[in-house]
């Protein structure tokens, strides 16, 4: 799994620079949020509700991963 990290910042303020980096931080963590809560309500369901979804357990980390980033 690649990563790419954005380190440039909108502004030249030190004001404008940490509001920006304030910003990757609230997504990254709204991000975060998603991919916790989709893996614990899928993990919590039984495997034939699993099953009637069309999914096994072993795919849950990935679906739930696919929620929140997408990839």
């Amino acid at each position: 799994m690649a990563f790419n990290t954005d380190t440039s910042f909108a502004g030249s303020s030190f004001v404008d620079r940490f509001a920006a980096l304030r910003a990757v931080w609230a997504e990254k963590a709204e991000k975060r949020k998603v991919y916790r809560t989709t893996l614990a309500e899928l993990e919590s369901l039984s495997n034939r509700d699993l099953s009637d979804l069309g999914m096994s357990r072993a795919m849950i980390k990935s679906v739930a991963i696919e929620a929140a980033y997408g990839h």
